[in-house]
C-alpha cells in the first residue's frame, strides 16, 4: 500500500527536477521516487557492510590474529591449478 509524503524543495531544485522530468519524459514524482529508492539501496548496503566489518573486527579482537597476506596470496594463486591448496586458517 502506498502513502503520500510531503517534501519541500527550494525553487531551484524544483525547477531542475521538472526540467529533467521533461527531458526524460518522466514525472517529477517518478524521479523523486526513484532517487529515494536508489538512496535507500545504497545506504542500506553501506550499513550492512559496516555491521559486517564491525563483527569481523570484534571476532579479530576476541580470537586475535588473522591470516597472513602471503598465505592468502599463495592460496589465491593456486586457484585453477592441479595443486590447488586448501583455504588458509
Amino acid at each position: 500500500m502506498s502513502s503520500s509524503l510531503a517534501l519541500k524543495l527550494d525553487e531551484e531544485t524544483r525547477r531542475r527536477l521538472q526540467a529533467l522530468g521533461q527531458l526524460r519524459d518522466r514525472s517529477p514524482h517518478w524521479l523523486m521516487k526513484r532517487a529515494v529508492l536508489e538512496y535507500l539501496e545504497r545506504e542500506e548496503g553501506y550499513e550492512q557492510e559496516k555491521q559486517e566489518d564491525l563483527a569481523r573486527w570484534e571476532r579479530y579482537r576476541l580470537v586475535g590474529g588473522g591470516v597472513p597476506h602471503a598465505s592468502v596470496r599463495e592460496w589465491l594463486d593456486s586457484f585453477g591449478t592441479e595443486s590447488g591448496r586448501s583455504r588458509p586458517e
